[in-house]
């Protein structure tokens, strides 16, 4: 397919699902009108805010910016913040989608991959919006150099949820329309590669993959990257976003658990490494072209895919809801509910930030009294396995897209 062939699925899809996060996001509002918490219940109304506050253009609390003075100046900048995460899903997820349907077609053989590509792309497009627009959120709450790196990991751990379910809808659409630009772009062949060159690619990939699940995941292993000494200054503690960044799950031995319990959780690590390494086995019979950004990017998203997978799985095998991670308490700016970290993390209260230091009327500091994105764990309690009342399936969707760069 030539560049403008694929433009026009590409800027569709990108359209599409920056007006679907745009419009979900600005349906925050309805969940607290009076009656939401009874007709949907006070956990799920909790849930939808948590999953929807990311894409607000209006700060959760906006009642706390003075009309005068600095206050003012902090709701421009929180505004700011979300133009350049909107703008930055609308670039990233565009640029993606316009390069994988050119090494992925989707034509007759090649629609389903093309789908489950742009589906992963989704995902990716939206935390690294997050991430990108991040700062300017963090110094919107008059804290921006206070453990930065700490609120930095705290917040690129939002928006996910909802990427999930938005992404599937723009892949799709992206898909339908590259359908119909496909036609009559001529023969779009696929390039010959030597089986045993697949498999070897495809298992130095999962090795990798292998490598943060399965080693860098481990209970003590990922306690000594969150604890260890860094150094200090603007920089300091930055064990949060190394655990962002480094690892893609987290277990530890079955001690205080059932066996098969603990054998059926590790399970879902099983399949995750299963779906990326047969995705990587397929993939280069599948481009257009094999070339290295082209298996990079596909790659990434047979990771997401491969994660999503994974997290399903332990829904549908382990009879409760589990929470599986580090026991990390933190606590969103501007948000009532506790947030979950990326990796399962037990809820638990938050640390204040150095708001407190400015003596200066409540009003007039904005939202710079909110609490900041503390992280209270503790290497004795770092990781838990906490069997909990219900099983939903929205639990999955909110926590398989956790890892989408590693």
């Amino acid at each position: 397919m030539t560049w403008g062939r694929t433009a026009i699925p590409a800027l569709v899809g990108g359209l599409l699902l920056t007006a679907l996060l745009w419009w979900a996001g600005a349906g925050t509002d309805a969940l607290h009108l009076q009656g939401s918490t009874d007709l949907l219940g006070g956990e799920a109304v909790s849930d939808l805010q948590q999953w929807l506050a990311p894409w607000a253009y209006d700060p959760p609390q906006p009642a706390q910016f003075a009309p005068d003075g600095d206050g003012t100046y902090y709701l421009d900048l929180f505004h700011t913040a979300q133009q350049i995460r909107f703008g930055a899903l609308f670039v990233f997820f565009t640029v993606g989608a316009l390069f994988l349907l050119r090494w992925l077609p989707p034509v007759a053989g090649r629609a389903p991959a093309a789908l489950l590509t742009l589906w992963a792309w989704a995902q990716v497009s939206a935390m690294l919006a997050v991430t990108v627009s991040a700062p300017w959120q963090i110094a919107a709450y008059g804290h921006g150099s206070y453990r930065f790196l700490p609120n930095l990991a705290g917040v690129m751990t939002g928006g996910r949820q909802l990427a999930v379910l938005v992404g599937l809808v723009a892949a799709a659409a992206t898909v339908l329309v590259g359908r119909a630009t496909a036609q009559g772009a001529g023969p779009l062949p696929r390039q010959e590669v030597p089986a045993r060159a697949a498999r070897l690619a495809a298992t130095a990939g999962t090795a990798v993959i292998a490598l943060s699940l399965l080693v860098l995941s481990y209970q003590r292993v990922a306690a000594a990257i969150q604890t260890a000494p860094y150094g200090g200054g603007f920089f300091s503690e930055p064990g949060d976003l190394l655990r962002e960044v480094l690892l893609l799950g987290a277990w530890s031995g079955p001690a205080g658990t059932p066996v098969s319990d603990w054998l059926l959780a590790r399970l879902s690590d099983v399949l995750v490494l299963v779906v990326v390494w047969w995705a990587l086995r397929l993939l280069p019979g599948l481009l257009t072209r094999a070339t290295v950004p082209a298996m990079a990017v596909g790659a990434v998203c047979a990771t997401v895919l491969g994660l999503v997978a994974g997290q399903l799985l332990r829904v549908a095998t382990v009879g409760g809801r589990h929470e599986v991670g580090p026991a990390v308490h933190r606590r969103q700016p501007g948000r009532r509910s506790l947030g979950r970290a990326a990796l399962g993390a037990d809820r638990g209260r938050g640390g204040r930030g150095d708001a407190a230091a400015d003596d200066r009327p409540r009003a007039r500091r904005g939202l710079r009294t909110q609490t900041s994105v503390r992280t209270t764990a503790s290497v004795e309690s770092y990781f838990c396995w906490r069997p909990a009342t219900d099983s939903r399936t929205c639990w999955a969707l909110s926590h398989c897209s956790g890892w989408a760069l590693a």
